[in-house]
């Protein structure tokens, strides 16, 4: 359970593990299928004729329209709209696709709903495998018997390796990644990742923390297993604290409020799923407020669970260099 619920708060922070999945060309080819593939977790997948309604993650569906595929998206689920969540989704149109998000816990799909969409496919990511992401055990066991389910793992990987995963299972389902559209997303990505290099030499030695709050804890995320974070220190140089007692799954170190001050901070990077109500619970506590950053207002939204494209990642880091350009 507790990893299960770690998976879930990895959304706070991310991902660590090369995955093992193969396309066609890596020898996962059936020749008697129109479209065959093994995924990351390695489940084969054969079908008669190319899958041409699909069932994503939200996420994931963002990333895909992102890769021209957002006519073949009949149905999502997972967050969309509440709070900070819609930056999980930044370029889908969703008021396009049907939401067959389920009512009940995390992971629950309205199996009765997604049928109705006659799926070909369903695809979704893994963060820790083999947990799929946003769907519970009995809400896959409920979709396999609509249509076979594709994982994307971004277990262990580095950004660009994610983005690369991401891209590949796009290209099998029919993306043309040497369009001039697609090229030019890592272009952005590139010249985004330039614009972070340089407002990371501009901040000098000034911490940055990133973390997110809830009623009785308080998160600091790791940069070491969290593949955007981990990018930005390791090659752009961003000066992120790393917490030395990550929990069980090491995407971060949970606190009690009273030792909120244990990490000091001249810039704080909240998940923005916190919304207004996480930065309302920060201003009131005591410990917290004692950090620089609490004292001069140096909060900059981070989207920890942006979809997984380049031009999504683009985007991020570009509004990240002009929030924090703000605290120079």
């Amino acid at each position: 359970m507790k990893r299960r619920i770690g998976a879930a708060l990895a959304a706070v922070a991310l991902l660590t593990l090369s995955a093992c999945g193969s396309s066609d060309s890596d020898g996962g080819k059936d020749e008697t299928a129109a479209f065959s593939y093994t995924d990351d977790l390695g489940n084969k997948i054969a079908l008669d004729e190319m899958p041409e309604r699909l069932l994503v993650q939200s996420s994931m569906a963002a990333a895909l329209t992102d890769l021209g595929l957002g006519d073949k998206i009949v149905g999502v689920f997972g967050p969309l709209k509440a709070d900070g969540d819609a930056e999980q989704v930044a370029g889908l149109d969703v008021n396009s696709v049907e939401d067959v998000t389920g009512a009940g816990d995390y992971g629950d799909v309205d199996a009765q709903k997604a049928a109705g969409l006659k799926p070909d496919l369903i695809v979704t990511s893994s963060y820790l495998e083999p947990d799929l992401w946003y769907l519970n055990e009995a809400s896959a066991k409920d979709l396999k018997k609509l249509a076979p389910i594709m994982v994307v793992s971004f277990d262990g990987k580095t950004l660009p390796e994610l983005l690369d995963s991401t891209e590949r299972a796009a290209e099998a389902l029919g993306a043309d990644l040497d369009s001039d559209e697609v090229t030019a997303t890592h272009d952005a990505f590139t010249a985004a990742g330039d614009r972070v290099k340089k407002i990371s030499a501009e901040l000098g030695d000034r911490t940055i923390l990133a973390g997110s709050a809830a009623k009785d804890y308080y998160y600091v995320s790791n940069p070491k297993v969290s593949p955007d974070l981990s990018y930005w220190v390791d090659e752009l140089g961003l000066p992120l604290t790393i917490p030395d007692n990550p929990d069980e799954g090491g995407y971060f170190e949970s606190l009690s409020w009273e030792k909120a001050d244990k990490y000091p901070a001249d810039i704080f990077l909240y998940d923005d799923r916190i919304g207004e109500a996480g930065l309302k619970l920060l201003d009131g506590e005591k410990v917290f407020a004692t950090l620089d950053a609490a004292k001069n207002d140096a909060y900059v939204p981070w989207s920890s669970v942006a979809p997984p494209s380049y031009q999504a990642y683009a985007d991020l880091m570009d509004r990240l260099v002009d929030d924090l350009e703000k605290q120079l």
